[in-house]
């Protein structure tokens, strides 16, 4: 399968070229991301939905995340990287649909199979309002274990440490393939990608507010 390359960029976000996802990852080259936060109503509660990463990630496997994310390939848009929805869950939406929530910075380094990683990105964040139900979606198998709902208020309440953990319902693809199960699952806020806590506060702050 051939490596994805990506549109690398100096600090001053500058492009400087093109490199394959695994050497900007171990160079730690700056690349662009899209993070959307797939969000809904119901009567006066809010609800906010995350995933589950596989174990095969390259990148803090195993861990919750936003809804839908990834990098954009060299030459695309942000515009175009609407795709990631579609791909990574099943859900169709134009870009127009989408409400922008700003753009972040992040830095980390990890290990992952015995390989030491450098990530940085710049990440363009946005929101859906959507009433689909779990059990619609269709998890990309490579990059989504499973997708769960939460009620904003308590997993924002969870970032800010005023509550220890979260029960929350979902759905997790099978190894085997198959129907999405119905799962349940504790959630803590250490198992979450690791980010600055006020990315997660801030962004679930912003939920709130979209309609």
């Amino acid at each position: 399968m051939r490596e994805e390359l990506f549109d690398i960029y100096d600090e001053e976000l500058r492009p400087i070229g093109t490199a394959p996802r695994s050497e900007v990852h171990r160079q730690g080259y700056w690349h662009r991301t899209f993070h959307c936060w797939l969000t809904r109503r119901e009567a006066e509660r809010r609800y906010v939905l995350f995933q589950l990463r596989t174990m095969n990630k390259d990148t803090n496997p195993g861990c919750y995340d936003i809804t839908a994310a990834g990098h954009l390939a060299a030459g695309e848009t942000m515009r175009e990287a609407v795709r990631e929805l579609n791909e990574e869950l099943g859900v169709q939406a134009s870009f127009e649909q989408l409400i922008p929530l700003g753009q972040i910075r992040e830095q980390a380094e990890g290990i992952v199979n015995g390989s030491r990683y450098t990530d940085r990105e710049v990440s363009d964040v946005f929101a859906l309002v959507t009433d689909a139900p779990l059990a619609s979606l269709s998890l990309q198998p490579e990059e989504v274990a499973g997708v769960y709902v939460a009620d904003l208020e308590q997993l924002l309440a969870l970032f800010e440490g005023s509550l220890a953990e979260l029960r929350v319902a979902g759905v997790e693809a099978q190894p085997e393939g198959g129907p999405l199960l119905h799962k349940e699952r504790i959630v803590l806020r250490s198992q979450f990608v690791p980010r600055d806590l006020s990315y997660y506060v801030n962004t679930l702050k912003e939920l709130r507010h979209c309609t």
